[in-house]
C-alpha cells in the first residue's frame, strides 16, 4: 500500500541569514529547513512548534505559510509520497546559535546561490529559491 509522508519546516529568516539544518540521514549529510515529520493525530501548526522544541528547545511563533509540495514528489527513503508544508516563523524568546544536538547542528547561513547550491532535499530546494529570487 502506497502512503504520504507530510512533513512540516520552519522558515526564519533573518535579513538576508536563514536558518538552516544539518543533519546525518542513512550516512548522508543533509542540509535542510528544521522540521519534521506530522505524527498521526497532530496538526501541521502543533508539529512545527513540537519539532522546535524537539530539536532546539525553542518556543516559536507560526507567522505565516509560505508554501505546500505541489506536484508528486517521491520520497528518497522508501515508497512513500512526500507533501511539505512551509511556514515563516520567529522565535518566541532569544536564540542562540549555534546549536548542536546530538543529530542535527543548527545555524544561520547567507542566503545566496551557495546556499541554494547546498540545499539537499528538493522541496527545501525550491522552497530556498523562491525566498532568494523573492517569488
Amino acid at each position: 500500500m502506497k502512503r504520504f509522508n507530510v512533513r512540516v519546516y520552519g522558515i526564519y529568516l533573518e535579513g538576508n541569514q536563514l536558518l538552516v539544518c544539518e543533519e546525518m540521514i542513512r550516512g548522508q549529510k543533509i542540509l535542510k529547513f528544521p522540521g519534521g515529520g506530522l505524527e498521526f493525530g497532530e496538526g501541521t501548526l502543533d508539529c512545527l512548534k513540537r519539532e522546535f522544541m524537539e530539536e532546539m528547545q525553542l518556543e516559536i511563533e507560526v507567522l505565516s505559510h509560505f508554501y505546500t509540495t505541489d506536484y508528486f514528489q517521491p520520497s528518497a527513503y522508501d515508497d512513500s509520497q512526500v507533501i511539505s508544508i512551509y511556514y515563516r516563523v520567529r522565535p518566541a524568546n532569544s536564540i542562540t546559535l549555534p546549536l548542536r544536538n546530538e543529530r542535527e547542528y543548527f545555524f544561520m547561513a547567507e542566503l545566496d546561490e551557495d546556499l541554494l547550491a547546498a540545499i539537499t532535499l528538493p522541496i527545501d530546494h525550491i522552497v530556498a529559491a523562491k525566498l532568494l529570487h523573492g517569488i
